[in-house]
């Protein structure tokens, strides 16, 4: 691995250690102290992954036009800023204002290191490095969650100074994206196009995957929490659960590159553990139920990303990889945005377990779509 993998892994880490520390928190936090509904948490969701539907496809031109790593570090000084801001939010509103700014700095973060690790990887260890970049980011997001169970109860701190920690250590990774920024020079750069919309359409099975995936994923970063809150788990029993969470994320990372040999089955199967994960949740009562649910969840949620993302490179001209990675977090975006909008008023409505049964309905009708087309699941081979 080069010293430009690996200063974006350093990234990664950094930036994963502060979204562990406070994400799990944030839903917490609004709806204890803030006094947040859970229609209202879904707002919040969806204030930070909006901008996660349309930011990418900007970023995704930029990335064969501008040097990524000047992207990247732009990405960390929004974010740091953000994180920042959420000690001194006073209602709801703020909270949505400064999650916005989340969102941006995340399109700004994520598509940058993708494009990075793309050019400096061969078609045969491309999704060994982004799995191994996903990996360190998925190990900072589990330190995270450790480090606030210290200082919540080891140093008895409040939630607003904890967002402020998490705004310094985000701050670090600054550091290491300039320091990545040095040796990655644009060797080309093409037309101020949309093109990659198009396509991203010639991958229709792909994105249903990915929409399921997401919109899942999303429900569990921004509403869950609050689930586990209401089911009796305290804040320092949610940071445990999350702390697994990561474990059970890290494991299924370090064999990406092992399970993209199936690249098909794997997602099948990645497909009806978040499913199995959420019938879990609902009928779940202590801390190790939960746990078990969180387990299965993080192994699919973390395959999603590595293998579809790989199908997609594979059967792409590499002059336009930057702009695919774009469309590609974009709809990661609408997922993330669908997610929440779905589960928030769901679950205020219509109970704290509904959006769990609908989700886990519609995951099992989509790993039935993905077995009947799991051939179009498959990466295109590499030819030697």
């Amino acid at each position: 691995m080069n010293r430009v993998l690996i200063l974006v892994n350093i990234t990664g880490f950094i930036i994963g250690i502060s979204y562990g520390l406070h994400g799990p928190i944030l839903p917490v936090f609004a709806k204890n102290i803030i006094g947040a509904t859970y229609s209202e948490l879904g707002l919040i969701g969806l204030t930070n992954f909006i901008p996660y539907m349309f930011i990418p496809l900007f970023v995704g031109i930029l990335l064969d036009r501008i040097n990524n790593g000047y992207l990247l570090t732009l990405g960390a000084a929004i974010n740091s800023a953000s994180i920042y801001l959420l000690s001194i939010a006073q209602s709801v509103p703020e909270i949505m204002g400064f999650r916005i700014m989340t969102g941006i700095a995340h399109a700004f973060f994520w598509p940058p290191c993708e494009a990075i690790i793309s050019n400096e990887s061969s078609e045969k260890n491309r999704v060994k490095h982004i799995s191994w970049f996903t990996m360190f980011f998925v190990i900072g997001f589990m330190v995270g969650p450790l480090l606030g169970t210290a200082f919540l109860e080891g140093f008895d701190i409040t939630y607003r100074i904890l967002f402020q920690i998490a705004a310094f250590i985000l701050a670090a990774a600054i550091i290491s994206s300039l320091l990545a920024s040095k040796k990655n020079i644009k060797k080309h750069q093409e037309r101020f196009t949309f093109s990659s919309i198009k396509e991203m359409k010639r991958f229709p099975e792909v994105i249903i995957l990915l929409i399921f995936g997401t919109s899942s994923f999303g429900i569990i970063l921004t509403i869950y929490p609050a689930f586990l809150n209401d089911s009796g788990m305290s804040a320092t029993d949610i940071l445990i659960l999350y702390f697994v969470f990561g474990i059970s994320r890290v494991v299924s990372l370090a064999f990406a590159g092992k399970l993209a040999r199936k690249t098909s089955q794997t997602l099948i199967a990645g497909t009806i553990a978040v499913s199995t994960g959420l019938a879990i949740s609902m009928v779940a009562d202590s801390i190790i139920t939960f746990g078990i649910a969180l387990v299965l969840m993080g192994f699919g949620f973390s395959i999603f990303f590595p293998l579809t993302l790989e199908i997609i490179l594979s059967k792409t001209r590499k002059k336009i990889s930057g702009k695919i990675i774009g469309a590609f977090e974009t709809v990661f975006g609408m997922g993330w945005a669908i997610g929440p909008t779905i589960g928030g008023p769901i679950t205020q409505s219509f109970g704290n377990e509904t959006p769990y049964l609908v989700f886990c309905i519609i995951g099992f009708v989509v790993a039935l779509f993905a077995i009947c087309v799991r051939k179009k699941l498959e990466p295109q081979k590499i030819l030697n």
